[in-house]
């Protein structure tokens, strides 16, 4: 199967078209103010050699567009918020927490109603159906059309958020809703933030797979699109409307995939130096390790599946200060080139540094002939012990790990790193999150809680709802692996309570592969 894997950048847009497991062309484009001028120059790169000729069957996209909505505080719509737990949570209303710069445009109609659930599924409160078609009523007048709806314990029993939802849509038929039980796992106000998120940026993932469904076009590729996840696996575009939480923070993702891919590791750390920033993570089973606490974005608390990554402001174009012997946060980003000296510029940069110490052959290696060689070396080892301390953070018990360096910045990573017992560095690691991206297999989840059922039951039907939740998702059924699961008894409830937890992954399922999940 051949496919071609995109990840946007703050530096660079890479691309990579892999046959099978064979990497058949990469390329590096600049990443451009508009985006998809780079993603285009990116395509054009690895389908016009005639290596790269043929059919390409799938086109997998990781981009920053929505975490960099986020950050900045732009193209995030208002959100109409439907809270379902009265006579519970009355105290703190949604977005109370929020910091106002994202509050303010986010902000819409809000209204909370009697409803929710048990932890055990058990109803709290009968849902109140006449107040929710009250604030269906209120957004039909307002300019509103994003709803999310966040219900106590949804996770666990989503009936409330579904019937919800339908009484809106029989009054705001062109409204787009997003259920937090979709979302997120059990906690309400962390859930609720994300559900508030994704509905805000949904009108933003429209138009940006158009804009890539019109890139591919232009291309002349009749390939099904896909984009990538934060737990290194894909939704078809379609899905990633619905869902563009998903996709933040999936670049270093990404990396980490493709240098398990690259490596054939499926165990140890990746550092993955980009131009501005390094992120460090941790592999379990070839996937990043998951966050197990609240993520906080941009001041806002969520729940969801997130990579436990720690980031650092270390990258190729982090700007140097020779005097105060540091580097960065500060970076140059994608216009390294002018403003690095070896490409003719005034500022010095950690590229210049790789140069120097002929870590590096990029520019004009003569610009840099004042600099002294004690100077540089200095300097590096500060971004040596600068990536060894987060390599320290990143790890869970004592004693060396093996440390796989990817990314365009990886000669920052010294071979003798502290905490690293082996520094490898792979092929085409490089454009290590594009083949991530490009090689990414569909994940399905379950967590929920069974009562009156031995645990191996529990499990099993835990596993059939997961994989189920794979293809839909797209992968084809045979290929379906367990990559975790886990399973906590609730002892203070009653029937035999447990709450269990599965995740599969699977190959994409061609169009000649259709299938479909049979219960054991």
């Amino acid at each position: 199967m051949r496919r071609i894997g995109i990840d946007v950048g703050g530096t660079n847009t890479d691309a990579v078209l892999v046959d099978g497991t064979r990497v058949v062309a990469s390329v590096k484009a600049a990443t451009t103010t508009d985006t998809m001028t780079g993603i285009s120059r990116a395509l054009a790169g690895v389908t016009g050699e005639p290596k790269a000729s043929g059919p390409v069957e799938a086109v997998m996209v990781g981009t920053t567009r929505f975490t960099n909505a986020i950050v900045e505080g732009r193209n995030l719509e208002s959100v109409a918020c439907l809270r379902i737990g009265l006579p519970a949570s009355r105290t703190l209303t949604p977005l109370v927490d929020w910091p106002s710069r994202l509050a303010k445009p986010v902000g819409g109609p809000v209204c909370s109603v009697e409803g929710g659930h048990e932890v055990d599924g058990r109803p709290l409160v009968a849902l109140d159906e006449e107040a929710v078609a009250a604030f269906a009523e209120r957004v039909a007048d307002s300019a509103c059309r994003n709803v999310a709806i966040a219900s106590i314990f949804s996770p666990l029993n989503r009936s409330c958020e579904e019937r919800a939802r339908d009484v809106i849509l029989g009054r705001c038929p062109d409204c787009r809703i997003t259920l937090s039980a979709d979302i997120g796992r059990i906690g309400l106000l962390a859930r609720e933030n994300a559900a508030i998120l994704n509905a805000s940026l949904r009108p933003l993932a429209e138009r940006f797979t158009r804009a890539m469904e019109d890139a591919l076009e232009d291309a002349g590729l009749a390939s099904r699109l896909y984009l990538t996840r934060n737990d290194g696996t894909v939704l078809l575009a379609e899905e990633a409307e619905r869902f563009p939480v998903f996709s933040l923070a999936c670049g270093p993702t990404n990396s980490m995939r493709g240098a398990a891919l690259l490596s054939g590791l499926d165990h140890g750390i990746v550092i993955d130096v980009g131009g501005t920033t390094s992120d460090v993570g941790m592999l379990e089973a070839g996937f990043p390790r998951e966050a197990n606490n609240v993520v906080t974005l941009s001041g806002i608390r969520t729940l969801f599946r997130m990579p436990d990554l720690i980031s650092i402001g270390l990258g190729g174009g982090s700007l140097v200060d020779e005097k105060a012997g540091t580097i960065g946060p500060a970076s140059t980003g994608h216009e390294i080139d002018p403003r690095a000296r070896v490409f003719g510029g005034d500022e010095l940069t950690a590229s210049d540094l790789g140069v120097a110490a002929n870590r590096l052959d990029l520019g004009d290696r003569g610009r840099l002939a004042d600099l002294d060689p004690a100077t540089v070396e200095s300097l590096l080892d500060v971004a040596s012990s600068m990536l060894a301390d987060a390599i320290d953070r990143i790890k869970v018990r004592a004693g060396d790990e093996p440390v796989i360096a990817v990314g365009g910045g990886a000669f920052l990573v010294a071979d003798d790193i502290r905490g690293a017992s082996e520094v490898i560095r792979v092929e085409h690691g490089a454009v290590a999150n594009a083949v991530g991206a490009a090689m990414a297999q569909v994940s399905g989840e379950c967590d929920r809680v069974f009562t009156g059922l031995a645990r191996d039951e529990a499990l099993r039907r835990a596993r059939i709802m997961a994989e189920e939740s794979a293809v839909a998702g797209g992968a084809e059924a045979r290929t379906l692996q367990t990559v975790d699961m886990e399973d906590l008894p609730l002892a203070y409830l009653p029937g035999n309570a447990l709450r269990a937890r599965v995740r599969v992954v699977g190959d994409i399922a061609t169009p000649a592969q259709p299938s479909a999940v049979t219960p054991d």
